[in-house]
């Protein structure tokens, strides 16, 4: 037997305070757990996905690219279907355009308005945007289209993040 006895009362505070200690730590876990895995995920903002559209048979009139690309949530992973509007400027910089308008975030369509030919035009509230993406100043959109990041590879075209207009 040991010299020191624990009381009644010391048996019960011991157990409790381990039960409490238990029950903090699975209450913070999943909060710890939380705040740190999106730091020790893999970064994936460098990733560019592969089109169809080869480099070759770009010009200067915007081009419509569709592409996919697997988008995961959470635990569901899917196939997602994205487009830009691609050309080459008269220096055969590639750019490409997100079709996606900044007013409402309708989609836009090159050269669709037939009274202001050679501009994307949003049928939603009319907006209108210049061949280089800006803004049509007195039109609803209140900034320019986006830009994707481009690369070519082997003869294809492969598109980046989406950027701000000014940060491409």
């Amino acid at each position: 037997m040991s010299k020191h006895n624990v009381s009644r009362r010391q048996f019960l505070n011991y157990t409790l305070t381990g039960v409490g200690g238990f029950m903090a730590a699975g209450m913070l876990m999943p909060m710890v757990r939380f705040a740190i895995d999106p730091v020790l995920s893999a970064d994936k903002g460098g990733d560019y996905v592969a089109t169809k559209q080869k480099v070759g048979e770009l010009t200067t009139e915007p081009t419509r690219v569709d592409f996919s690309f697997k988008q995961v949530d959470g635990w569901y992973e899917s196939e997602e279907t994205n487009t830009a509007w691609v050309y080459k400027t008269d220096d055969g910089k590639i750019v490409a355009l997100s079709p996606i308008c900044k007013h409402l975030g309708c989609t836009v369509g090159w050269n669709t308005d037939k009274t202001n030919p050679n501009q994307f035009f949003c049928p939603c509230h009319y907006g209108r945007y210049t061949k280089d993406g800006i803004n049509v100043k007195g039109t609803p959109p209140v900034s320019p289209l986006d830009v994707f990041d481009t690369k070519e590879k082997d003869g294809i075209l492969y598109l980046g993040q989406l950027k701000p207009h000014g940060e491409a």
